[in-house]
C-alpha cells in the first residue's frame, strides 16, 4: 500500500515539474518577445484603404488571415504608418491612422509613424507644405508644427516618430528648405520639442534617403538636434547596388554621430510581371542586384542579407516598405499599384517566403 502511495506521489510530482517547465518556457518566450529590441518592421500604410475592397489575404499556410495577424506570427514587431495632414480622400489622414494604430497596439506591436507634414507624399523631390499652413510666417509655422505634433503624441502615442519623411531637401517648403538651414533646424526643433514635452519615451527619427557622403553631410548639418534614430532609405534602383556601401554607411553614421541607425525603407521584387495596368517602378534586370533574382527566392535572399548587414553593423533594425501594396483595385485598373511586384504577397494575395526572414 505504501509503495502504491509512493508511486502516485512521484507521478504527481513529475506532472507538476513538467507543467512548471512548460510554463517557464512559455514565460521565457513571452519575455524574449517583449524584449525584442531589434526592429523588424513593415510599412503597410495602404492597408486601411485596401480593406475597403473585397480583398482576402492568405498566410504562408495558404489560409485566409488578417494581414496584421500574419505579420505578427511571422515575427514582425513594428508597423510603420505614414500620416498626411489633410489628404484629399482621408486615407492616411489623422483619424484613419489613429484607428489603425490602435489595432496595431492591440497586436502588441510597436507603432512607427512617419509624419510627412504634407497633405500628400513627401520625399527628396517633394516637400509640399500643407494647404492650411501655406503663406504662414516662420514663427506661426513653428507653432503649428508644435501643436500638430503634440496632438499626434497625445492621441496616437507612437513608439517611434519621424519628424518628416526623407527630408534630404528639408520639409514644409519653402520656409523649411535645407537651403535655409536655420529655418529648417528651427522647424525640426518644434516637432522634436513637442515629442519630448508630451511622450519623452517615444523615439525620434530623422530620415534621409541615400548613403555615403551625402548622408554624412546631411547629418552633420543637424548634429546639434536632440533625436534618437538615424533612418535611411535604401533601394538599389536609386541608391546603388553596392551592399558594402550600405553596411559602411550604417557603421560610419552610428560611430560618428553616436545614434542608433535603422534602414527605414527597403524592398525588392519577387517578379518582373504585373497584375494591373499601372506601370511598375521596377521591371528590368539592370534595376536590381545581379546576385538576387526577381523571384520569391531572390526577394527572400535580398532581405535576409539586409537583416545580416543590420546585425553585423549593430544597426537597430530594418523596415520593408510597401509590403501590402498589391493590385487591390483589380487587375484591369489603370490607377493601381506600381509596387505590386515588390509586395510581401504574390498576385493571388498569398504571403511570400520573404516573411520567414522576420523570424529571430
Amino acid at each position: 500500500m505504501k509503495k502504491n502511495v509512493y508511486i502516485i506521489f512521484l507521478l504527481i510530482l513529475f506532472a507538476f515539474l513538467d507543467c512548471k517547465r512548460h510554463n517557464s518556457e512559455e514565460n521565457l518566450q513571452i519575455i524574449q518577445q517583449n524584449n525584442d529590441s531589434f526592429i523588424k518592421g513593415v510599412d503597410i500604410s495602404y492597408l486601411p484603404e485596401i480593406e475597403t475592397y473585397p480583398i482576402t489575404f492568405y498566410n504562408l499556410q495558404n489560409q485566409p488571415e488578417d494581414m496584421l495577424t500574419t505579420l505578427k506570427n511571422a515575427g514582425v514587431n513594428t508597423i510603420r504608418v505614414r500620416l498626411w495632414k489633410n489628404p484629399s480622400n482621408a486615407h492616411s489622414g489623422f483619424e484613419e491612422v489613429k484607428a489603425f494604430a490602435q489595432r496595431i497596439k492591440a497586436k502588441n506591436m510597436k507603432v512607427w509613424l512617419t509624419v510627412h507634414y504634407s497633405d500628400t507624399w513627401a520625399d527628396p523631390a517633394h516637400q509640399i507644405i500643407p494647404q492650411i499652413w501655406q503663406n504662414t510666417p516662420l514663427n506661426a509655422l513653428k507653432d503649428s508644427i508644435y501643436a500638430y505634433t503634440r496632438k499626434i503624441m497625445t492621441e496616437i502615442k507612437p513608439e517611434i516618430i519621424q519628424i518628416g519623411n526623407e527630408i534630404n531637401s528639408g520639409f514644409v517648403h519653402p520656409l523649411g528648405s535645407i537651403s535655409n538651414l536655420n529655418n529648417f533646424k528651427s522647424l525640426l526643433l518644434s516637432g522634436i520639442q513637442a515629442v519630448r514635452n508630451t511622450e519623452p519615451s517615444t523615439k525620434i527619427m530623422l530620415h534621409f534617403a541615400g548613403l555615403g557622403n551625402d548622408a554624412d553631410w546631411f547629418f552633420e548639418q543637424i548634429a546639434t538636434l536632440d533625436y534618437d534614430y538615424i533612418g535611411l532609405s535604401y533601394y538599389p534602383l536609386w541608391h546603388g547596388k553596392d551592399l558594402m556601401a550600405l553596411s559602411n554607411t550604417l557603421v560610419m553614421l552610428k560611430n560618428k554621430y553616436q545614434k542608433e541607425v535603422l534602414i527605414a525603407e527597403t524592398s525588392y521584387p519577387f517578379t518582373f510581371l504585373w497584375n494591373d495596368w499601372t506601370n511598375n517602378v521596377i521591371g528590368l534586370d539592370n534595376q536590381i542586384i545581379d546576385t538576387y533574382s526577381a523571384t520569391p527566392t531572390g526577394q527572400k535572399s535580398y532581405l535576409l542579407r539586409i537583416k545580416e548587414i543590420c546585425k553585423t553593423g549593430q544597426a537597430s533594425g530594418f523596415c520593408y516598405w510597401g509590403g501590402e501594396w498589391v493590385a487591390f483595385k483589380g487587375n484591369q485598373s489603370q490607377v493601381g499599384s506600381s509596387w505590386e511586384n515588390q509586395a510581401l504577397y504574390n498576385f493571388e494575395n498569398k504571403a511570400l517566403p520573404v516573411l520567414e526572414v522576420f523570424k529571430n
